[in-house]
């Protein structure tokens, strides 16, 4: 039903009840207040009448029938024991045949309490009466009666309700009238909210309604203030996906959710690159993803809501731990940290450990081995000598390792930064070369240093770059034989300057050349400790190159020699 006729159906309803509850009022509240009125004048009538009837009780009759001709309403003289001693309606022949009215309602009340009231149906005239008696009259008589019809009280309720009734229609047709102008206007700021309100699910601008109906006008306005939050909301929630978007792409863990089938809903870049996926490459079901076994049982139990945390799992050459959760769509959400530099780490650690043990190990061997011979003996003084220094040999060694690792851990971890400046690079090669010169002289090593003229100055630490030059020209020294030479060389590079070490010594073999800048490695082990090396060197090199950002390289050809070149970059230092 539309609305004008639901306005018109609910008007018509309300009117139709009001009018009946007039009705109802007219015939429960009207009738009774005039039935009173009228009762009320009745009693003063019979009063009147009580006053003046005779004392002969023979002249009551006609008295009877006089004073009721007067008053315009039946008069009944009753007796004590019940008999009409006079009636406004019967003759003196008639009163001997009417009936006892000592029974009567009013009759009993008014010889009770002095006055009684009852309405019913006359037996004799067939209509409605009120009939009320009062106590008193001359002696010999008991009661005095009056009875009006009731007909003028119906006729005027029934006036009053049917003016009810012509003022009801009345009413409903104006109602009808204003229900269609009002439900009309009504309607259409109506349709017009409605089609804001689609307008807003459908996420376009709404038009809202100009109503100047309060109740509408409201709701206008708590529908545009809904748009208005429906609008923040909206872009709240887009900017929170954004941001979570940009989260989990920036993670460097993988990511991968999926639904309750297995397929993949969500896959960030970090996830792509460890499972060798492309970047707009459709994913198959999480089921089908993986080849390996480990890696499919994992998806399988995840897949049936089991939660776990860091499983390693070894896939396409990389070491993941796989971290899985259910999500609340039934689906899962499988977490993979790339922890192969981590494991690789690891192992160098064990190798480092390893390594400085083994180091640590002989010289303090030897320590042990000379101590506890000089505590248990009385070796002669010569011996002793020979004990002691070999003890002194092995503690400076242990003190050189010891020496190097600190430097080492010092660059690596970042406390130490290089105080760039400009250098000679002459001066400080035969700086760093002067507590070698007695060594080289006894093996007839000679020492050359080539400079070109534009590379005569590099931007450098000095105290860097004499330690770089010091542990090269240890190596270089130690592996080079009598009658040969080491030369350091510098010139100019692209942005910068490069410097070469370059000996003619026993070179090293090209299966190790690519790893002799790792700590402790050795291309000769057993030469290089003997010859008290700690396999550091070349490793610190390197890291103090780098913290310049510089970089380093190594030539070198079996039984001729090595070259070991230094880049430093030339940009000016900072003030």
């Amino acid at each position: 039903m539309r609305l004008a006729g639901r306005v018109y159906v609910g008007t018509g309803l309300l009117l139709a009840a009001t009018v009946g509850g007039l009705i109802v009022v007219a015939d429960r509240v009207l009738r009774p207040t005039l039935e009173a009125e009228i009762a009320s004048g009745l009693e003063h009538e019979a009063r009147v009448v009580a006053a003046l009837l005779p004392a002969d009780s023979s002249a009551w009759p006609d008295a009877a029938r006089k004073l009721g001709r007067l008053a315009g309403h039946r008069i009944t003289l009753i007796d004590p024991k019940g008999r009409v001693r006079g009636d406004t309606e019967f003759d003196r022949a008639a009163l001997a045949r009417l009936e006892n009215h000592a029974d009567r309602p009013e009759v009993r009340a008014a010889l009770a309490s002095g006055m009684g009231r009852d309405q019913r149906v006359s037996a004799s005239t067939n209509e409605r009466r009120l009939y009320l008696a009062v106590r008193g009259g001359p002696p010999g008589l008991a009661v005095v009666r009056l009875s009006a019809t009731l007909d003028a009280v119906d006729r005027t309720v029934g006036v009053v309700q049917r003016g009810v009734i012509f003022a009801g229609l009345a009413a409903l047709s104006v109602a009808a009238l204003l229900s269609l102008i009002l439900s009309r206007a009504v309607a259409r700021n109506v349709v017009r909210l409605g089609n804001a309100a689609r307008a807003i699910a459908a996420g376009e601008a709404p038009v809202f309604p100009d109503s100047r109906i309060p109740e509408i006008a409201a709701h206008v306005q708590a529908l545009h203030a809904m748009h208005e939050q429906l609008v923040q909301r909206f872009t709240d929630l887009q900017r929170e996906r954004e941001e979570t978007h940009t989260l989990i792409e920036s993670m460097a863990d993988g990511l991968l959710a999926t639904d309750a089938a297995g397929n993949v809903a969500t896959v960030n870049t970090a996830a792509r690159r460890l499972l060798v996926r492309r970047p707009s490459e459709p994913l198959p079901p999480v089921t089908e993803l993986f080849h390996d076994k480990r890696a499919r049982e994992l998806v399988r139990a995840a897949l049936n809501g089991r939660e776990f945390d860091q499983q390693e799992l070894d896939l396409e050459g990389r070491a993941l731990l796989v971290t899985s959760r259910p999500l609340p769509n039934g689906g899962m959400l499988l977490v993979f940290r790339d922890v192969t530099a981590l494991r690789r780490l690891e192992a160098v650690r064990r190798d480092f450990v390893a390594n400085v043990s083994h180091e640590l190990k002989t010289p303090l061997t030897s320590i042990a081995g000379y101590a506890e011979t000089l505590a248990t003996e009385e070796p002669d003084k010569a011996r002793a000598r020979k004990f002691a220094d070999t003890i002194l040999s092995n503690a400076q060694r242990m003190q050189r390792l010891v020496d190097d690792l600190l430097d080492l851990s010092r660059i690596e971890s970042g406390g130490w930064q290089p105080v760039r400046r400009v250098v000679e690079v002459a001066a400080l090669a035969q700086e760093a070369w002067t507590p070698f010169g007695e060594r080289a002289r006894e093996r007839d090593v000679r020492f050359m240093v080539q400079i070109a003229p534009e590379a005569e100055t590099a931007i450098a630490d000095p105290e860097a770059l004499r330690q770089i030059l010091t542990n090269l020209f240890d190596n270089a020294l130690r592996h080079t034989a009598t009658g040969g030479h080491i030369a350091v060389q510098a010139a100019a590079a692209p942005d910068g300057v490069m410097i070469a070490v370059a000996d003619t010594g026993s070179g090293i073999a090209p299966q190790h050349l690519p790893r002799i800048f790792e700590r402790f490695y050795r291309a000769d082990p057993s030469r290089s400790r003997a010859q008290g090396g700690t396999g550091l060197g070349l490793a610190i090199v390197k890291h103090l190159v780098e913290a310049h950002g510089g970089r380093v390289a190594a030539e070198s050809t079996l039984g001729q020699g090595t070259t070991i070149r230094l880049f430093f970059p030339g940009e000016p230092p900072s003030a």
